[in-house]
C-alpha cells in the first residue's frame, strides 16, 4: 500500500519534502500535483520504474516522457537548446509546458523517443514540485497520470488512493489541482509545433 502525505501547497513541509526525496531515490513512484494535472514521478535512470509507469498508463516505448527540471540551466545539460529555442524557453518557464527537444547524451536511451531521440522537458510551477526538485537536486522522470481509456486525468488524491494505492509508493495531497494536462509544443522542427493544447496559454508561443 502506498504511503499519504499532505502537503502545504505554498509552503511545503521540508521533514515531507526530505521524506518524498528518500522514497523517490530508493526507486520508488510518486503520484504528485503539479500546476498542470497529477503527474507520476521517479528516478529518471530506473529501468522498473520505467515499465511501471507504463504499465500504469498503458502506454509502450513509443510514449514521450517528461524530464521535470529546476531550471533552464537543467533543461540544457539533458537537451539540446539553440538560442531561438532558449529565448522560447526562457519566456514561457516556469509554467504549464512540456517542450518535446532532442536529447544529449546525459540521458539514459531507454527514457528517449525509440525512433527520434527526443524527451519531453518542462519546468513546473507548483511549490511542491519544485521542492522536491530542490531536494533531490537533479530532474525526475514523469507521466501526466491519465489511465488507459480515460479522457482526464486524476486530479483528486483520494481517487488516485481508490484506484492505485496498491501500484504507487506515495500519493501527495497538496489540495485542487488542475483537469488539464500541459500544453505539449515540439520544438525539434523549424518552428514551434503544437502537439497538445493544454493549461499553458498558447499566445506566449506564437500559436494562438
Amino acid at each position: 500500500m502506498s504511503q499519504f502525505f499532505e502537503i502545504h501547497p505554498e509552503y511545503p513541509q521540508a521533514r515531507l519534502i526530505r521524506q518524498a526525496a528518500a522514497i523517490l531515490r530508493e526507486g520508488g513512484l510518486i503520484a504528485v500535483p503539479t500546476d498542470a494535472a497529477y503527474s507520476l514521478v521517479g528516478h529518471v535512470g530506473d529501468a522498473k520504474l520505467l515499465e511501471r509507469i507504463r504499465r500504469i498508463r498503458g502506454v509502450d516505448e513509443r510514449h514521450h516522457f517528461t524530464l521535470m527540471c529546476r531550471d533552464l540551466s537543467e533543461i540544457a545539460t539533458f537537451a539540446r537548446v539553440d538560442n531561438a529555442q532558449f529565448r522560447l524557453l526562457k519566456a514561457t518557464t516556469p509554467g504549464a509546458y512540456t517542450f518535446i527537444l532532442e536529447g544529449t547524451k546525459e540521458l539514459p536511451r531507454r527514457v528517449l523517443h525509440p525512433k527520434r531521440k527526443t524527451i519531453g522537458l518542462r519546468v513546473p510551477d507548483h511549490a511542491v514540485i519544485r521542492a522536491l526538485l530542490e531536494e533531490l537536486g537533479e530532474p525526475v522522470l514523469s507521466s501526466t497520470l491519465l489511465l488507459p481509456e480515460e479522457d482526464l486525468p486524476l486530479v483528486h488524491s483520494d481517487d488516485i488512493r481508490e484506484r492505485l494505492a496498491r501500484q504507487l509508493d506515495l500519493i501527495i495531497d497538496a489540495g485542487a489541482c488542475g483537469l488539464e494536462p500541459t500544453t505539449v509544443v515540439d520544438l525539434t522542427g523549424g518552428a514551434p509545433e503544437l502537439l497538445r493544447a493544454g493549461c499553458g496559454p498558447l499566445a506566449p508561443l506564437g500559436l494562438d
